[in-house]
């Protein structure tokens, strides 16, 4: 879907559908539009029957819609008879709420809202809402409603049709986010910026939902050496199996030993074109993502059910080069590495078996009880790596235990690190990026969880007893004494159905987040800062 800003006096004249954002609050439903300045032609309503509104269910809360079919409906004139596009009213919740990170979220929503409410046609028109603001609460500038807006559209208009045969699913042609003449350089700003990043996330999205038989790690690997081939900022590096082995990559090498795909590991380094220097020199940070390009379970075999969604647990992976493809689309001032080890996990003849310790490359040694818990295996040399490279800070992102889920469920990343300061940043980047984490602690004491009889450490803890933290026990082991924050994606990486912005399958959660933070030059100051914090 193409999405553009457009001035009132020069919107296109095969509109399908307008949506005019309406505000939620005590009395009713109330316009969170100035009409003056609309072309007639529009038929927006100057004023809204809330009683109409009541009897049609309609309240104004964020994503709600109701399409104005009659002139009469909502106290104005309609686009009754095809006489002109479809008026659809789009909830934004209440104008005291519209603020802050809470106030961005609802925007996507609205974008999303509108889109799915349309449902196909060749172009449609959303007028950007006022956001007010107050004293206690300044208002959201202009430029990033309409990024959020954009983003929260572009991602709604998602979808995976690269497998299907036979007519496609239509969809939305075009959008255009419409505001008055005067905003309209910061809104081409906003929309722009939302909908590339938008498109890094579809990326990602993309990679999740392939079938595990097409995306190998090699294929993996071989789209980033195309897609970034001709991004001068990002340079890339693929370790095949014969460096990973001189390189003594122990935890990978050990989980690919049952797959007939051999492993990969891909780098890609980011240089900005104009960095941003604090103290003499470009803060550097590290993202490390999970790659597990099809998790059987390997010997310790998952059921049918639970494999049905296995191509999936190389999300983090898929996430941290969509944030890579981002942060080179929007400039981030940082420089930045990202690492993916790639592999399966299957059950051949050669594979690891419960019982097996494997070396790392860190030389620590890992005692292999359930070989269903291979992501923490495969980081264990990711992060070693990335410690080698003495950066500002370490984040990984992995779908990495399903004790996350349990404790967070579907929609929330469990957050954990060594660094109560990194951790306090990458938390309130999922706020502002609308993809929330919540962190839990990672006490000394828990050590014993992973203790082993025979080696250093085990790749599972105590059953039944905090999984996602035994499992980032054992990643604190390979970053040394480098800040670091750990995701584990487990529960938001995919979604079962579509909702709001969300898409049935692979979710890209992580992009916005990362992408929130490398941008964000209070965060690349947050960086210098972290070894004193």
């Amino acid at each position: 879907m193409k999405i553009e800003a457009v001035a009132l006096d020069a919107l296109p004249t095969d509109l399908v559908a307008v949506g005019v954002p309406v505000y939620a609050d005590d009395a009713g439903v109330r316009l969170a539009i100035d009409t003056t300045p609309l072309p007639g032609a529009l038929s927006v309503p100057a004023v809204i029957d809330s009683e109409w509104c009541a009897r049609h269910g309609f309240t104004g809360k964020v994503g709600q819609s109701v399409t104005v079919h009659t002139a009469g409906a909502a106290g104005g004139a309609g686009a009754a008879g095809g006489a002109g596009p479809d008026v659809l009213l789009v909830g934004v919740g209440g104008a005291p709420a519209l603020t802050g990170d809470s106030g961005l979220e609802s925007l996507r929503r609205v974008g999303a809202a509108f889109v799915r409410a349309v449902g196909k046609g060749t172009a449609a028109a959303l007028l950007l809402p006022a956001v007010p603001g107050s004293p206690a609460s300044p208002a959201i500038p202009i430029g990033a409603v309409a990024s959020s807006v954009a983003e929260g559209a572009s991602l709604a208009s998602y979808r995976y049709d690269d497998f299907r045969t036979g007519e496609q699913a239509e969809g939305l042609g075009s959008l255009v986010l419409a505001v008055p003449t005067v905003d309209l350089d910061a809104v081409a700003a906003g929309v722009g910026r939302g909908a590339r990043l938008a498109e890094s996330v579809s990326m990602a999205r993309d990679l999740v939902n392939e079938p595990p038989s097409s995306l190998t790690p090699t294929s993996f690997a071989d789209f980033f050496l195309r897609r970034f081939a001709d991004v001068p900022q990002l340079t890339v590096e693929v370790w095949d199996e014969d460096r990973i082995v001189e390189e003594k990559l122990g935890g990978l090498l050990g989980v690919a030993r049952g797959s007939t795909q051999p492993p990969r590991l891909v780098r890609v380094v980011y240089r900005p074109t104009d960095p941003l220097e604090i103290g003499g020199r470009v803060p550097h940070l590290f993202l490390v993502g999970k790659g597990i390009t099809f998790d059987s379970g390997g010997l310790s075999l998952k059921t049918a059910a639970g494999m049905e969604t296995m191509k999936t647990d190389m999300g983090g992976a898929a996430a941290v080069m969509g944030a890579m493809d981002a942060a080179a689309a929007l400039d981030a001032p940082i420089r930045i590495t990202a690492l993916t080890p790639l592999t399966e996990n299957m059950p051949g003849g050669s594979a690891i078996k419960p019982g097996d310790v494997l070396t790392t490359r860190k030389g620590k040694t890992i005692e292999v009880l359930n070989t269903d818990a291979e992501g923490r295996l495969v980081l264990s040399d990711g992060l070693t790596l990335a410690a080698e490279s003495e950066p500002d800070a370490i984040i990984d992102l992995a779908t990495l235990t399903g004790a996350a889920v349990v404790a967070l469920g579907r929609e929330i990343a469990v957050l954990l690190g060594n660094s109560d300061r990194l951790i306090d940043e990458v938390h309130r980047a999922g706020d502002r990026a609308g993809e929330p984490n919540w962190p839990l602690p990672l006490p000394d004491d828990y050590r014993s969880h992973i203790d082993s009889d025979v080696a250093d450490m085990r790749n599972v803890g105590r059953p039944g007893q905090a999984g996602s933290i035994s499992a980032a026990m054992l990643l604190r082991e390979f970053v040394g004494a480098v800040p670091w924050a750990h995701l584990d994606i487990a529960g938001p990486a995919r979604s079962d159905e579509n909702s709001r912005y969300l898409a049935k399958g692979g979710t890209g959660f992580g992009v916005r987040t990362l992408v929130a933070l490398v941008t964000s030059e209070a965060f690349a100051r947050a960086l210098v800062a972290l070894p004193d914090a």
